[in-house]
């Protein structure tokens, strides 16, 4: 059941309080770590509740259901909407449209359809490169050390509608949250790694990890964005 109102807000509130002490914790500062309001399956009517509250990061995992919404929250200056699922390259020039950025580019072919629909619309968008940090087969994601992360960073020049500004991971479930700490800490230090090799058009300042049930630990381990949807606004819709 969703949550609205006095409830949301409430939830927004002791979510930012534990992203603050997990970054003292850390000795991080918490204004370092962006909060995503994951919004699939819930309403624009939500959404716009979400930014009534101060909430401006969302994150969106179809780009259909997305083009449905988006109309409604034309009114929402300041807000970012994120692609943060699955992108089929024959959705990209409609994802270029309505998206600010693609937090899960995983393959070349995407990276080149991402941004020639850009360039045809005349926008620039930021992208995450989606690393499969545990290297599960049903999950996307491009592997660490991987020919086709290679491709990604080497053809990164030529891309000049896409900003390559980070990564992002899903690590593989476990109900106890430190089970992802190995993982989180992996993507950090390839980050580290490919940051250290100065690769032109490719920038590692974002680390996009950490979900409603493990978001603390990301912090802990380094993570810049957290992406947080049954946390805010409670049990999902099942579509």
């Amino acid at each position: 059941m969703s949550l609205a109102g006095p409830a949301l807000c409430s939830n927004l509130s002791a979510i930012r309080e534990r992203i603050a002490r997990a970054a003292q914790r850390a000795g991080r500062n918490p204004e370092d770590v962006g909060l995503m309001a994951v919004t699939k399956t819930f309403p624009a009517a939500t959404i716009i509740e979400a930014y009534e509250a101060g909430q401006r990061l969302f994150g969106e995992n179809r780009v259909q259901e997305f083009a449905e919404k988006v109309g409604a929250l034309s009114g929402m200056r300041g807000a970012q909407f994120h692609m943060i699922g699955h992108l089929q390259s024959n959705k990209a020039s409609k994802a270029a449209e309505i998206f600010h950025a693609v937090d899960a580019l995983d393959s070349v072919k995407l990276a080149e359809r991402v941004n020639a629909a850009a360039e045809k619309v005349d926008r620039t968008l930021d992208v995450l490169i989606e690393i499969n940090v545990g290297g599960e087969e049903a999950k996307n994601g491009v592997a660490p050390n991987s020919p086709e992360l290679e491709g990604i960073l080497s053809g990164a020049p030529q891309w000049q509608n896409l900003r390559i500004h980070g990564l992002m991971t899903v690590p593989p479930f476990t109900e106890d949250p430190e089970g992802a700490r190995l993982y989180f800490r992996q993507l950090r230090e390839l980050s580290d790694r490919l940051a250290a090799r100065n690769l032109p058009s490719v920038r590692f300042v974002v680390l996009s990890m950490g979900m409603s049930h493990d978001f603390e630990v990301a912090i802990e381990e380094g993570s810049t964005c957290v992406r947080l949807g049954t946390a805010i606004f409670g049990t999902r819709a099942i579509l």
